[in-house]
């Protein structure tokens, strides 16, 4: 018989059960967990509860005999119902946390990771030749871009250039409420769908487990099949219109025409390579344009693979990084995910799509949510926190170097090479936010005065230093020397307090 194999939550699709050298043995029993302790330690978005425990449950329907399920309250107790001291193998798990528990039982033997493009040895041997310095996003891309065949023409990119941000940073068309792309993929809930709210229904009335956010039926796919459906169905109707307004934020139109495939991906029902090689097939048909196949690629080879191995890379203390000394305590409307407690539009809107769904693309989650984080000097490990929590697609390791280092600048540029965050005037060009809302994104004092303006120059302001020693902030230092009522516009931000924006 051999060695049981235990399969994690977010390890759901076939590929981590193919045998290998790197895998487990070929028709190796299966062992899955679902722990409530995990649910009883944070309070997680109802939507992402409801995700995780849906998809690990129809994957262990799949598998049916071949699988021992055990619902416990620790992993530790639920091995020993499901094995006892029996060996098994596991693989790298995606966390530090699952890895440190993982190696203290003398029982497992940790199979190298899957489910991403790289080897952590290989993202080593490349970080490690520029001595763990300027590990610059695009060069690692074009690196793995090369490494791969991926996207390439005889040895140079497709279209002839690495990038096309260029091209793929549109406003919104104007006076566009939707951009019009076709709907996305949405599932149709089962019984195993049903059994998971009325538990999840019961821990909140019994056991003292809660949440944040709002039920509602499950948008994400939970299996295999269903995440196949959705990359189809990006890849027939949607690929080609994603490239041009990926940046691009409407109030009617959350999802424009982005993938939705994160969910998947990150709780391993997709896996990478089948991704990016469905999206440069299309372009090698004809069926989308270059650029918006390469930002598509971009994301998954690039940004992807890039936050999973940093996060190795950079060790636990990264977790402890505050460059900015921000210690300030989210508020509780921010934890509390309530939106109609907000005037200006743009956080009303973006904190209620969290709020209904646990998702919101990248731009609201890095220009809105993270950006008016910065300003206000919240404490990076408590935004990290927020942001793994409330997020479907949210992990330990998609969220630290993603918070930490690019939306809170904690690290001080080890990841990025600027703070992010801006004035209401981005948001006013990228956006149809700003039309009726209580503020207006030029003013910066009196009561109209946008908050992410007056947000925008205080940060500025505080962290004056910082910013005019680096030569790509250091024009917003010299900008705010030109402002003639920088005084009013910090008694401005200083009245707003904790107050919802």
């Amino acid at each position: 018989m051999p060695d049981p194999h235990w399969l994690f939550g977010d390890q759901l699709g076939p590929h981590f059960l193919t045998p290998g050298d790197d895998g487990p043995e070929r028709d190796a029993p299966v062992v899955m967990v679902e722990s409530r302790a995990v649910f009883r330690r944070r309070r997680f978005h109802r939507a992402k509860a409801h995700l995780v425990l849906s998809a690990m449950r129809h994957r262990a329907a799949e598998l049916g005999d071949r699988v021992r399920y055990v619902r416990a309250e620790t992993y530790r107790e639920g091995l020993r119902e499901a094995v006892g001291d029996t060996p098994l193998t596991a693989h790298h798990p995606t966390s530090r946390a699952a890895l440190d528990f993982v190696n203290s039982l003398d029982q497992v033997r940790v199979l190298p990771a899957r489910g991403f493009l790289v080897p952590h040895d290989d993202f080593r041997a490349w970080a490690d030749g520029r001595d763990g310095k300027r590990l610059l996003q695009e060069e690692f891309y074009r690196w793995t871009r090369r490494t791969h065949g991926l996207l390439m023409d005889g040895g140079e990119p497709a279209g002839g250039r690495w990038n096309h941000d260029h091209d793929n940073r549109e406003p919104p068309p104007r006076g566009a409420a939707t951009l019009g792309a076709p709907a996305p993929y949405r599932p149709r809930e089962d019984d195993i769908d049903a059994e998971v709210r009325a538990d999840l229904d019961r821990w909140e009335r019994e056991d003292g487990i809660r949440f944040v956010g709002r039920d509602a039926p499950r948008v994400f796919p939970a299996t295999r099949r269903e995440a196949r459906a959705a990359l189809r169905r990006f890849i027939t109707h949607r690929l080609a219109g994603f490239g041009p307004h990926e940046d691009a934020l409407l109030a009617a139109d959350p999802v424009l025409s982005h993938s939705l495939l994160s969910s998947s991906l990150n709780l391993g029902l997709l896996d990478p390579a089948e991704v990016v090689e469905a999206a440069e097939a299309a372009w090698r048909a004809g069926d989308a344009p270059v650029n918006s196949v390469e930002g598509f690629v971009r994301q998954v080879a690039g940004w992807r693979e890039y936050v999973w191995q940093l996060y190795w890379y950079f060790g636990e203390d990264y977790r402890h990084r505050n460059a900015l000394r921000h210690h300030a305590p989210l508020p509780g409307w921010f934890l509390e995910l309530d939106a109609d407690a907000v005037e200006a539009r743009c956080m009303a809107t973006v904190l209620a799509q969290v709020r209904d769904t646990g998702w919101t693309h990248h731009i609201p989650r890095l220009m809105v949510l993270g950006s008016h984080a910065l300003q206000r000097g919240w404490d990076p490990r408590a935004v990290t926190d927020w942001f793994h929590r409330c997020f479907v697609d949210g992990y330990d390791w998609v969220m630290l170097p993603n918070v930490v280092g690019m939306s809170q600048y904690a690290d001080g540029g080890r990841m990025t090479t600027k703070p992010y965050t801006s004035g209401g005037a981005y948001l006013h060009r990228m956006s149809d936010l700003c039309g009726g809302c209580a503020y207006r994104p030029g003013d910066r004092t009196g009561a109209r005065a946008c908050p992410f303006t007056t947000g925008y120059w205080s940060f500025v302001h505080r962290h004056r230093a910082v910013l005019a020693g680096n030569s790509r902030t250091a024009r917003a230092v010299q900008g705010m020397d030109r402002l003639g009522d920088i005084e009013e516009v910090l008694r401005t931000e200083r009245a707003r307090g904790d107050a919802p924006p």
